[in-house]
């Protein structure tokens, strides 16, 4: 029992284009081929979304970059306290290095430098300079050479907090 197709028939002529019947057809091409039924309709007349469905689109995306904005700055601090972690225990160690090789602390870090124990002072991650370090140097009552008490220990010149809840310059 085939059906005519008429030309104001919506359903039969959205079937027809899908190369179905109109009994045949999907609901979905039936609903979608009403007027306004929809984002996208067959005949081309309404193509888009509507101003609802775009500002839904980007609330979601909003409360996803509110979530992923402070991951990603607690990611980056970590890795820059890891970063000091692995600074301060280098240069502290070839301090330790220079001390016993030269029998006397070096009296600044380019002494280090210049002696070709570092290749270039490190930076500092949390201040981002390498003039930031903070440089304790040795009680000439303890130093190996009273005459000229060098340095004994390095901080990080930063007056930041850790994520651990303790300043950087007591590192």
């Amino acid at each position: 029992m085939a059906r005519r197709i008429q030309s104001g028939d919506t359903r039969a002529s959205a079937g027809a284009a899908m190369g179905v019947s109109a009994q045949n057809a999907p609901a979905a091409v039936l609903n979608d081929a009403k007027p306004g039924g929809g984002a996208f309709v067959v005949r081309g007349v309404n193509r888009g979304f509507t101003l609802i469905e775009l500002m839904i689109v980007m609330a979601v995306i909003s409360i996803l970059v509110a979530i992923a904005v402070p991951v990603y700055n607690h990611a980056i601090t970590r890795s820059k306290e890891s970063v000091l972690r692995s600074n301060l225990f280098t240069i502290r160690s070839l301090i330790d290095e220079y001390t016993y090789d030269k029998q006397k602390a070096p009296q600044s870090l380019q002494d280090l430098v210049s002696d070709g124990y570092l290749r270039e002072v490190p930076m500092d991650p949390m201040t981002s300079s390498r003039d930031t370090w903070k440089v304790i140097m040795e009680d000439p009552s303890n130093a190996m050479n009273p005459q000229e008490p060098g340095i004994y220990d390095i901080r990080s010149g930063s007056d930041r907090t850790s994520l651990e809840g303790t300043a950087y310059s007591d590192w």
